[in-house]
């Protein structure tokens, strides 16, 4: 959380402090939409009481043939996964933020035909998990490219949740908040 700290006013910022959290019996993600200098996706999973962070500039896909690029960033603390705003101008990421989905997840991550634990996955660069939120569901795969340790692609698996053939555009169908209701631009 030092990272999360350091770039963070908590004076100024409504966000949450940096402190570790207690993991839940059933891990979490959540997908936060943030207008900041770029509108893009927060995607978030639970990990050792943390929120593990990539930016989607894109935003998720159900298309198994389309890949996003996921920029992983600072882990933030759980209290984030609920966190709905405005970050104040002059401060990190300053911009709009809606919880755009939330729910649970699995990780299903595989070496050689074994299961792999979370931190093996991450290790490896290829993490693949099943996701149960309200707007998103079905299998993910997270894979690191190259030496660049924060480059990542997200892939949605082929499964009954996809929708191959065509990026649907569920990020312009659903724009809406899953805790308000409100679109980033009634914040």
């Amino acid at each position: 959380m030092e990272e999360y700290n350091k770039k963070r006013d908590f004076t100024v910022t409504g966000e949450p402090e940096g402190t570790v959290g207690t993991s839940n019996e059933k891990p979490i993600f959540v997908i936060q939409k943030h207008a900041a200098r770029r509108l893009h996706y927060d995607f978030r999973i639970e990990h050792n009481g943390v929120l593990l962070s990539w930016a989607v500039p894109k935003g998720p896909s159900m298309d198994p043939s389309v890949k996003r690029l996921a920029v992983q960033t600072e882990d933030h603390p759980m209290d984030y996964a609920d966190f709905e705003g405005v970050i104040p101008e002059g401060e990190y990421g300053a911009g709009k933020v809606i919880v755009w989905d939330k729910g649970i997840f699995q990780n299903i991550s595989v070496k050689n035909g074994q299961f792999i634990d979370l931190d093996a996955a991450l290790e490896k660069g290829h993490l693949s998990i099943v996701v149960a939120g309200e707007k998103l569901k079905g299998g993910f795969t997270l894979v690191r490219t190259g030496k660049d340790q924060t480059q990542w692609l997200l892939i949605k698996m082929k499964d009954d949740y996809a929708i191959p053939e065509r990026d649907v555009i569920i990020t312009e169908n659903r724009p809406e908040s899953v805790v308000s209701g409100k679109r980033i631009t009634e914040l």
